[in-house]
């Protein structure tokens, strides 16, 4: 295999490049600061897709699909993963309209590479499971001490922020969903008949998602239990409010 397949991307060592200087310079209040946290925000999201999606790569890969290094998705490229306007633009329009971490982009695994169950439910899973760390070490700083909120107010909302779209992006990505990582956990443990419901329903399941979200009681029970998970961490609502706010930069002018 060549080392050329697990070579990070110039792409997404630019991202995460513009996310560290995004931060340096919402942290300072350097020119416009509701540029700077939109910048860190959005920027953040994307290095999280990407290696959301590369866990799912590269946990397939070690189970015995190959063919995942052959097609770029070891490296870290967020063009790699499926349509760029579906994958990259859409979710982030969505972070910006709704302040909703969607899932993004998607790696195809051949399946009939991986032996046993187990091993194609914890490829669906390695996805979520970032998100879910990514979650954790983003509460952490507000976990340690409240005062941090204080001071660089800007750049802390933009953290906590961050750390809110990892909740949604947790939970919303673990429902099971026929197609999306939700579903694609449970599916290898169905019985034959309901495999094949399951896999009639999984092209339409970002739509499924998206009905379902769209009716107030589920939107409501949804929403009323990542509040509650944040609350539970310690992520302040006030500030993940406050950033949501900031990101909307177009609204000073």
């Amino acid at each position: 295999m060549p080392r050329a397949a697990f070579r990070p991307s110039p792409i997404f060592l630019g991202l995460v490049a513009l996310f560290v200087t995004s931060g340096v310079l919402a942290w300072n209040r350097v020119g416009n600061v509701r540029f700077d946290v939109f910048l860190f925000v959005v920027t953040g999201w994307l290095v999280s897709l990407c290696l959301h999606e590369y866990a799912h790569a590269v946990v397939a890969f070690r189970a015995g699909d190959r063919s995942v290094a052959h097609r770029g998705y070891l490296t870290l490229n967020p063009l790699k993963y499926s349509h760029p306007l579906l994958s990259i633009v859409f979710p982030v329009f969505i972070v910006l309209l709704g302040g909703i971490g969607l899932p993004g982009g998607a790696v195809w695994v051949d399946r009939h590479a991986i032996p046993g169950r187990l091993r194609h439910s914890l490829v669906s899973l390695a996805g979520p499971a970032t998100n879910v760390l990514f979650a954790l070490i983003l509460v952490v700083p507000f976990a340690v001490t409240s005062s941090l909120s204080l001071a660089h107010l800007e750049f802390w909302a933009g953290v906590a922020l961050l750390g809110f779209l990892q909740l949604t992006a947790s939970v919303l990505n673990l429902m099971p969903v026929p197609g999306l990582d939700g579903g694609n956990i449970v599916q290898p443990w169905l019985s034959p008949q309901w495999r094949r419901g399951y896999d009639l329903m999984a092209p339409y399941g970002f739509l499924l998602l998206f009905a379902l979200l769209w009716n107030p009681r589920i939107n409501g029970w949804f929403f009323s239990g990542v509040f509650a998970v944040g609350d539970f961490l310690g992520l302040p609502a006030q500030l993940y409010a406050e950033g949501f706010s900031l990101i909307r930069f177009w609204q000073s002018w």
